[in-house]
């Protein structure tokens, strides 16, 4: 067996599959229809901005891609005007769920992506709402 090792039955990738599904509805109903200068609001000195969670996401989910095929690669991008971070943020969801469904090897384990970049995401979108 190889040091790296393929993971992810078919209904892994379904249950991932399904997260993915649930963290785009959810985002979709806080993300969209933003008002003017939400982005760079700031409840206190030690809290991210709504711009800056956004910027995240879209870092968790692109390491999410990575984790999955296997080269786990972690960026931290700084925060993008409002429409360009959730165009960011749906595109890293359409290519992290195209790569589940693609049948390619699923190296991390679903538990894995679940737990770490696709939990946090799920309340990253909580903190935006």
């Amino acid at each position: 067996m190889s040091a790296i090792e393929e993971t992810g039955s078919g209904a892994d990738r379904r249950w991932l599959r399904h997260s993915v599904a649930t963290l785009a509805y959810r985002g979709g109903k806080v993300l969209r229809g933003a008002p003017p200068g939400f982005a760079e609001f700031r409840l206190s000195e030690t809290t991210r901005t709504p711009g800056e969670i956004l910027a995240h996401l879209g870092d968790l989910l692109e390491w999410a891609l990575s984790m999955a095929r296997g080269d786990r690669a972690w960026h931290d991008s700084a925060a993008l005007p409002w429409d360009a971070g959730v165009e960011r943020f749906f595109a890293s969801l359409a290519a992290f769920d195209a790569y589940l469904a693609s049948g390619a090897p699923l190296v991390a384990p679903a538990e894995k992506l679940f737990q770490g970049p696709i939990a946090d995401a799920l309340t990253h979108v909580g903190q935006i709402a």
